[in-house]
């Protein structure tokens, strides 16, 4: 990246920092319910919608994570229309399906439930619902919807997306192979029911790469340059819970107080990068799942490491202040507490069976793939150090 690049960069970020505080930023008001997700029929009723639109996923339905849900909205009466057919990585054919059934039916309110791919396709079908003349191509970048959505009710299955916190949602086009966010603070979701029980039963191997995808949203958006103090803390109280309760949470599924805290971490890390935004990890990893469908949770798990020791010194004070918060390292200068750092990064990986490596990387697909990622992450992510497309090429030779 040259010089005029990268003043450009710098110059776009300032600015962004600057406006952003104008914004009428909020959060999800989280619901705590009796009886978990069945007791949400009791709160949906006093709201008089005419018909909840329940968005999830086949795994999902399929082993029966929904049933307590549906049973609270028959039992209270609510009519409701179910899209259990959400791919990974929703296409805009997948959310084009959802939305079509969420008109015909006529329903005004939209509840996900499911990861970060459910919460997605409710996002943008909630977006079209609100600028029905706007195809999603359109909405691709930041602000381009600017319009409040139906309600949106956001119920985690997994302890990683964060995306019931969050601005964006993230589609893939089956056409281009190209995967990209869409950023409106009107896709905030207005509800959050965080019930720990949903996450007990997920696979060791989802519980690490959903978790490691959680840290990533923390220490990118901590690392960066466009930090609040509550982003800041947010990031840090994130961090310190995924350390203490990530391999917890592997070994032993049914311990729910682990549970609990790594979906407290996924929701504070989504509150800090929702703000502080992410950075190249991320980028590299919406080309990996736009190329080949590799799922977002393990691209970032395995890029984490790769791309904090790229960024070299210009990332080492914040990653040395997170080795102290985690009782990681607290001896040594920076450099050392931030090689720790990163070194126990490694470590988790290793112990949770992460691979250091993205099977199927085709070595004529990289420099495509790198300047998709150089494309999203410049001007945007105010991260520690810039780099164009021919670096971010190297990093994928990394991982190959």
């Amino acid at each position: 990246m040259n010089t005029l690049q990268k003043i450009w960069c710098r110059t776009f970020q300032t600015v962004m920092k600057v406006a952003t505080p104008l914004l009428p930023w909020r959060e999800p008001e989280i619901i705590q319910c009796r009886n978990g997700t069945r007791g949400l029929g009791v709160f949906l009723k006093g709201e008089g919608y005419k018909k909840v639109f329940v968005v999830t996923g086949p795994n999902v339905y399929k082993k029966g994570l929904a049933d307590e849900l549906i049973k609270g909205i028959e039992e209270n009466g609510i009519p409701y229309a179910l899209f259990n057919r959400v791919v990974n990585n929703p296409t805009i054919d997948n959310i084009e399906e959802a939305y079509a059934l969420y008109k015909a039916e006529g329903c005004d309110a939209i509840i996900a439930l499911g990861g970060g791919s459910p919460m997605d396709l409710a996002k943008v079908v909630g977006a079209r619902a609100a600028k029905p003349n706007k195809p999603v191509k359109k909405m691709k970048g930041l602000l381009k919807i600017m319009k409040r959505i139906p309600d949106l009710y956001a119920i985690p299955t997994t302890a990683g997306s964060g995306s019931e916190t969050t601005i964006a949602a993230v589609v893939s086009d089956s056409v281009t192979h190209e995967k990209y966010a869409i950023n409106d603070l009107s896709l905030i979701p207005r509800y959050a029911i965080l019930d720990p029980r949903l996450t007990a039963a997920l696979p060791p191997q989802t519980t690490a790469t959903t978790g490691m995808d959680a840290l990533t949203h923390a220490v990118e958006a901590y690392i960066g340059r466009s930090n609040t103090k509550k982003t800041k803390q947010r990031a840090e109280e994130a961090v310190k819970l995924i350390f203490d309760n990530l391999l917890k949470a592997y070994e032993h599924g049914d311990d729910l107080e682990a549970r609990a805290n790594m979906q407290k971490a996924s929701y504070y890390a989504g509150v800090a990068f929702t703000r502080a935004y992410v950075g190249y990890v991320h980028a590299l990893a919406h080309a990996l799942g736009g190329f080949y469908g590799t799922p977002h949770g393990l691209a970032n798990s395995v890029l984490l490491p790769v791309v904090l020791e790229f960024y070299g010194e210009s990332a080492h004070k914040p990653l040395a202040r997170l080795a102290e918060i985690t009782g990681v390292c607290t001896q040594g200068d920076d450099a050392e507490k931030a090689t720790a750092f990163i070194a126990r990064i490694k470590e988790m990986n290793n112990l949770m069976q992460i691979p250091s490596n993205i099977d199927g990387i085709k070595p004529e697909d990289v420099p495509e793939m790198a300047k998709r990622a150089a494309a999203e992450g410049n001007p945007l992510y105010p991260v520690p150090r810039l780099m164009g497309a021919d670096e971010l090429e190297k990093i994928y030779g990394l991982i190959m």
